[in-house]
């Protein structure tokens, strides 16, 4: 049984102009958009640890999912904060289609963290 009882808040990069004159991502706290969403389910996916003379480089990763009936505004180009850590959306968003009614059943999404 999945429970939908953890919150997480979406971040989105303001842009900024770089030298060439191109928009560029803007992450500076002044320019980041900040999204509380409400009642998804976090569960772990992945730990790998690649051990080498110079680092040891660890990549965790979750996967989270939207309660039935429910969009996100989440962008693959968005970060994640949650439990204290800011998370890279892993891929594309998945938005699942309600075979029944039509628009959006539920949303899914993977997050990733590599530390070292």
């Amino acid at each position: 049984m999945m429970f939908f009882d953890q919150d997480i808040v979406r971040l989105r990069a303001g842009t900024r102009v770089d030298r060439g004159g191109n928009a560029v991502p803007d992450w500076s706290p002044d320019a980041v958009s900040r999204l509380a969403i409400t009642e998804v389910s976090i569960q772990p996916t992945t730990a790998t640890e690649t051990a080498a003379p110079e680092r040891t480089a660890v990549v965790t990763g979750w996967h989270v999912q939207s309660q039935p009936g429910t969009d996100l505004d989440i962008r693959a180009a968005d970060r994640i904060e949650w439990d204290g850590m800011i998370l890279e959306v892993d891929g594309e968003i998945a938005r699942w289609t309600d075979p029944v009614e039509g628009g959006i059943h539920h949303v899914e999404l993977d997050l990733v963290r590599a530390t070292g």
